[in-house]
């Protein structure tokens, strides 16, 4: 009998993942999900999985580095970022990216994750010249921990992040996506180990993760397929 597949993941994929394994029965495997920083580092120190899923920059990092098998990647999903704010708190306007700036300047305190949507909130913030003002009222959680925990805490008053990572979590209120023209879309992709022992079972399993037929599922949490 073929043994479970072993994958790690950042948080941001726990719920889908696990999810969307459960309409796979038939390929049996367990995930780890940490924070996608912790994720990437302990793939890079040499620690072995089947199946790796991370945003696609971090996936192509591994690659390179030899941590995954080449060629191996497969996207799976793409996410967009949400703002949210503690539950029943004043909504600010997101009709516009002035908007969402005079919103981001008002704030007491502000806050985003550590993966691919912090560095690309974190570039907006110097294009649009108000990264000294952000920085000294930001909050940034620590790796695996929701940015909407600390909204819900009350630490942060207006946080960013995947909206597939906001849209469970008690006690915030999402007020809604960024508008398009600044909205930052992640891919989340997949690629094998290196020291994967079953790396034709693992490739198919991230395929079968692919599946535009598992749609439904992706944007019952806040994704869509890759």
């Amino acid at each position: 009998m073929t043994a479970a597949l072993t994958v790690i993941s950042s948080m941001a994929t726990r719920k889908l993942l696990a999810e969307l394994l459960a309409s796979l029965p038939g390929i049996p495997a367990t995930v780890e999900s940490v924070g996608g920083v912790d994720a990437a580092r302990r793939v890079a120190a040499g620690e072995a999985f089947d199946a790796v899923v991370l945003g696609a920059d971090a996936i192509d990092r591994l690659m390179a580095d030899g941590h995954l098998r080449a060629g191996s990647r497969v996207d799976l999903v793409r996410s967009g970022v949400a703002l949210a704010v503690r539950a029943g708190a004043p909504r600010p306007d997101l009709g516009s990216a002035q908007a969402v700036k005079a919103a981001v300047l008002a704030a007491r305190h502000i806050g985003y994750s550590t993966g691919p949507s912090g560095v690309a909130l974190a570039a907006l913030f110097e294009r649009w010249g108000i990264a000294g003002q952000v920085q000294a009222k930001l909050v940034v959680p620590p790796p695996g921990t929701p940015v909407g925990a600390l909204i819900a805490s009350g630490e942060i008053e207006l946080g960013f992040q995947q909206l597939s990572e906001l849209m469970f979590l008690p006690g915030i209120d999402v007020v809604g996506p960024l508008p398009d023209e600044i909205q930052i879309t992640t891919v989340f992709a997949g690629g094998v180990g290196s020291a994967s022992r079953q790396p034709q079972a693992a490739r198919a399993l991230l395929e079968a993760l692919a599946d535009p037929a598992l749609t439904a599922i992706k944007r019952a949490n806040g994704m869509d397929t890759a």
